[in-house]
């Protein structure tokens, strides 16, 4: 499904510090803001017409992928570089990444990150989207930066340079909205709030990431499941989406760890009561009316409950919870979510998480025995296994399982 190497690339965004040139109160990354960008850009596109969200899905993974690689030219600079040299940055970019690609999904996504970085017509109006996206993400960063950053000369032109690009994007309904401070504007607040929330907040880590970030991991793996197991498109793009959106409630209730969460009995059921009641009354209210119903669906709210991790599809109309995966409902008008294998991906981004920490010699108790922990639940789910993917990752980390499976080999 996914190798160690583009994993070491997805995570290294967790490393890569954003506006390191100005005075920041707070840590900004670029895994951060790739996924409040991709949170921006589904309501975007969701208040537009015709857009194909496989397609807005598969440009912003390859826009993340290639900002990974660029990372050290400063986002200005790189406009103006692949304006004139555009050909040779891309080209640099596929000879970083085509040998961790290339076996995905038989060749077809190297291919179509290739075309992608050649060809500037693909996917043109929802390229333009994330474009918005990204300058929105980007905006409400800078929002931050200039607190700190008042003294600096030049920090009044850098604010009439970010406030004035948001012309260029008036035509999207989204961006109007947003920009008015209009009831949508207050969804990605919150959204973007949650680069604040740190995993794993009790245990030190290298590198550390937040619940922001871990919403985009565990929807990447969504999607390269998605793509292992030939899900069909509306399939597809409700596992990223369902993935990307999974931990939006701690915006409101904070990440509540496992042992505390179960440490009494049916403390767990009064703080997913509480989840509910809060994304009634503070979120769902602030999404566009006409995605509402979707938009529940993603975030697995259901009968009064939620379970974003449950296997589910829509039947004439009524959502159907199934125990013998949705394979056999692989059409769009079943609207599938493969909530089991999404909750695997969901422990797999938390393993990889231990894991990478521990190979930069964090090695707290905590970590290790999560680590453990986390392997011991990992299944096989549709003939992808879970387990084997991490103990592979494990092991090309050199984690201290792997030290030994090494030398036992």
């Amino acid at each position: 499904m996914i190798n160690p190497k583009i994993i070491d690339s997805i995570f290294s965004a967790a490393s890569i510090q954003r506006w390191n040139d100005y005075p920041r109160m707070v840590d900004l990354v670029e895994l951060d803001k790739q996924a409040h960008k991709f949170i921006i850009a589904y309501f975007i596109a969701k208040l537009e017409k015709d857009i194909n969200y496989t397609h807005l899905i598969e440009a912003g993974i390859f826009e993340f992928l290639r900002r990974v690689v660029v990372t050290d030219i400063r986002p200005d600079v790189f406009r103006q570089a692949l304006q004139k040299k555009g050909a040779e940055i891309n080209k640099w970019v596929i000879s970083k990444l085509g040998e961790s690609l290339k076996d995905i999904d038989n060749g077809n996504f190297l291919n179509k990150f290739e075309s992608y970085l050649t060809d500037e017509s693909m996917y043109k109006k929802e390229r333009f989207i994330l474009k918005a996206a990204s300058y929105l993400s980007t905006k409400w960063e800078f929002g931050i930066v200039y607190q700190t950053s008042a003294f600096l000369n030049d920090i009044d032109e850098v604010k009439k340079s970010v406030d004035e690009e948001i012309e260029d994007y008036y035509e999207l309904i989204g961006v109007r909205k947003i920009a008015l401070n209009k009831k949508l504007a207050k969804v990605i607040d919150l959204s973007g709030r949650l680069r604040f929330q740190k995993r794993w907040a009790q245990t030190p880590r290298i590198p550390e990431t937040s619940v922001l970030g871990h919403m985009l991991t565990v929807a990447i793996f969504g999607y390269f499941y998605s793509v292992d197991v030939n899900a069909c498109d509306k399939r597809l793009q409700n596992n990223f989406f369902t993935s990307l959106f999974h931990d939006l409630p701690e915006a409101l209730t904070r990440d509540i760890i496992s042992p505390v969460k179960y440490c009494v009995d049916e403390l767990s059921e009064l703080i997913a009561e509480f989840e509910i009641d809060k994304l009634k009354e503070d979120i769902l209210p602030n999404v566009p009316y006409e995605i509402q119903e979707e938009f529940s669906y993603l975030l697995g709210l259901y009968n009064g409950t939620k379970d974003e991790f449950l296997d589910k599809v829509i039947i004439d109309g009524k959502i159907e919870v199934l125990n013998d995966g949705v394979s056999k409902y692989n059409e769009d008008k079943y609207e599938a979510i493969d909530g089991l294998a999404l909750k695997q991906c969901d422990k797999l981004s938390a393993f990889i998480e231990a894991s990478l920490s521990i190979s930069h010699g964090i090695k707290s108790k905590e970590l290790i025995n999560g680590k453990k922990q986390i392997l011991e639940s990992l299944q096989t789910v549709n003939g992808v296994d879970f387990k084997k993917i991490a103990q592979n990752i494990d092991y090309e980390f050199g984690t201290t399982g792997q030290t030994q499976a090494r030398m036992e080999f």
